[in-house]
């Protein structure tokens, strides 16, 4: 359980980015209060929470639904995620994963970006709700293992929050080459991880 617990949280923490994200908050926030930046961070996780969290719930019977299998899902979603991984390697974003330049700035000239983009899709985007269903799959229905999931989850949306919060100290304390190391570094992670989905749905294919 408590490895789920813990693989759960290193993909979480890799998909959704909390150092880069509270770096991001900042820039997508100039000139507003401290208490309306903490509202919208507030509603921003919690919004992120709800859809991720049903991607993790309901995100199984969609693919039985589907008529999608195990060792499909596998692969698949080891490849999403080995993709995003290894552009964190290098510094790159991958295209829907993080808004684009026009939306950002769309999103900027709004007076409200909880919802678009920050919980959706900087947050809860392609990468982290494939991470969700994939790691969901992985628990052959144990309840137990599925409970762990979710402790994962809510331990990093936890921890964006509380970098939410102290966006402003976060950015000065790492600067960009902090940010780029603790990034890297989980890219590194989560492409080790995709490898192993990926392999293990080969596996369960061709054993």
């Amino acid at each position: 359980m408590l490895k789920t617990a813990a693989v759960a949280f290193a993909t979480f923490f890799a998909t959704i980015g909390p150092v880069d994200l509270a770096a991001i908050l900042p820039a997508l926030t100039p000139g507003i209060t401290a208490d309306r930046r903490r509202s919208i961070a507030l509603r921003a996780v919690f919004i992120a929470g709800i859809i991720l969290l049903g991607f993790t719930l309901f995100g199984n019977r969609l693919l039985e639904y589907l008529g999608i299998s195990l060792s499909a899902m596998r692969i698949a979603g080891g490849i999403l995620l080995l993709l995003f991984g290894i552009n964190m390697v290098f510094g790159q974003q991958i295209g829907s994963s993080r808004s684009t330049n026009e939306e950002t700035s769309e999103a900027m000239q709004k007076p409200d970006i909880a919802v678009f983009p920050l919980a959706t899709p900087l947050i809860a985007g392609p990468a982290s709700m494939g991470g969700a269903v994939l790691l969901t799959a992985e628990t052959g229905g144990d309840v137990m293992l599925q409970v762990a999931v979710i402790a994962g989850l809510i331990a990093v949306l936890a921890l964006t929050l509380l970098l939410f919060l102290a966006s402003a100290q976060v950015q000065k304390l790492l600067g960009v080459t902090g940010q780029h190391v603790v990034s890297r570094t989980a890219g590194v992670l989560l492409t080790a991880l995709a490898v192993q989905f990926v392999l293990d749905g080969v596996l369960s294919v061709f054993p």
